[in-house]
């Protein structure tokens, strides 16, 4: 059986009108996990500057340290009264985007300040 003459080339016309959008969903994908990587990798940090905050250490730099290679360059770390601020930017497929793409994460410590504490005698009963 013979197709017709003006089907012929058909498939090949859908091939190169599909593959656009196939490449550009494949690229959407791959930013969406490098964004969710970035905040996994945030959170993390910001807990690692908290608990490193926490023992009396250097923060920043415990953030910067439980980061990988790629992820240094586009962190920004702020520690104050008990509270953890981490920013991180991933990489992006168009980079123009990527500071669209920041991910902010937060993490609390406690710290025990015994000169300012005032102490106050407990009434134990037992």
């Amino acid at each position: 059986m013979t197709l017709p003459r003006r089907s012929h080339g058909q498939a090949l016309v859908e091939l190169i009108a599909v593959v656009p959008f196939v490449i550009v969903f494949g690229l959407l994908c791959c930013q969406a996990l490098m964004a969710g990587s970035a905040y996994v990798y945030a959170d993390n940090a910001a807990h690692a500057a908290a608990l490193a905050e926490q023992l009396g250490r250097d923060g920043r730099r415990a953030a910067r340290d439980s980061l990988p290679g790629w992820s240094r360059g586009g962190v920004r770390v702020r520690s104050d009264h008990g509270r953890v601020d981490v920013w991180l930017t991933p990489r992006a497929v168009l980079p123009p985007l990527s500071r669209f793409l920041t991910v902010h994460s937060r993490a609390f410590y406690v710290t025990a300040n015994f000169e300012t504490a005032k102490a106050r005698p407990r009434d134990v009963r037992a």
